[in-house]
């Protein structure tokens, strides 16, 4: 499996994806919104894009889909209820579907409801794992639910299906706010040693050449998964005086969600 990620350079911070098959040729675009730079760097290294994948429904995801359908005749495929909210969808997907690049790439579809209740992330079947996550996940950060989601099935997908997977697993997001995002850590949990080394070592990159961290990294830097951390805890008693003596790492989960929202 070939991973070409895109920096976009839009206002958004949007990564597009290309999922190529060394074997075939045959590539993947993931939420392709800059068509122009997608079908570029496919062209570049001698790809043909026969598929779309787009993680959810919003627009800086499924802007690109009429252009590269056009150019290429790709198939577009989308969480299977999205169908009334991506014109160019062919095919609905589940939670357990198989995507097929060429021959040697299969990507698991995992249903992870929160940024949207139609929003899909892709799990690479491969020596090495990987996880494409559009606006679910994010470098040192969570996906909000402004538009279309629940902070309580974000939760539920972090808890039951983010946190089970390989410590390996490269992260591969839909935008690039991993340094507001560990200031928000280290806003939460001013201690945290990696967060601030983190945040020293990449301010300013270029994300052209991004990092790309891990899950046992996201562990580490991300709030949304350290809720059981005693500074986490006792700076949200600060934020919210009222919370019970025993904290639950679902109300932990939703009210940092809360906060980041106004951070």
């Amino acid at each position: 499996m070939i991973v070409k990620q895109i920096w976009t350079a839009n206002n958004y911070r949007n990564f597009n994806y290309l999922i190529a098959c060394a074997e075939t040729g045959e590539a993947l675009a993931v939420d392709p919104l800059d068509h122009e730079k997608c079908l570029s760097a496919a062209k570049q290294a001698g790809w043909r894009i026969t598929q779309v994948l787009n993680t959810h429904e919003h627009r800086d995801h499924t802007g690109g889909n009429a252009a590269i359908v056009a150019k290429t005749g790709a198939q577009v495929l989308a969480h299977k209820n999205a169908k009334d909210k991506i014109p160019e969808m062919a095919r609905g997907l589940d939670a357990g579907d198989v995507i097929k690049v060429g021959k040697t790439v299969e990507l698991e579809v995992l249903d992870t409801p929160g940024h949207t209740m139609c929003h899909v992330c892709l799990r690479a079947h491969a020596e090495q794992p990987a996880l494409f996550c559009g606006d679910t996940l994010f470098n040192a950060g969570a996906g909000n639910c402004h538009n279309g989601g629940h902070p309580n099935e974000l939760y539920k997908t972090f808890a039951e299906q983010l946190d089970k997977l390989p410590a390996n697993t490269l992260i591969y997001p839909g935008h690039d706010y991993i340094e507001n995002n560990l200031r928000f850590t280290l806003n939460r949990e001013p201690d945290n040693a990696a967060a601030q080394q983190m945040l020293a070592q990449l301010s300013g990159q270029d994300p052209n050449r991004a990092y790309v961290s891990t899950l046992e990294v996201e562990r580490q830097i991300n709030t949304f998964f350290r809720l059981t951390n005693p500074t986490v805890i006792a700076k949200l008693r600060e934020a919210f005086p009222d919370l019970p003596d025993q904290l639950d790492r679902r109300t932990v989960f939703l009210k940092l969600r809360e906060l980041r929202n106004t951070w």
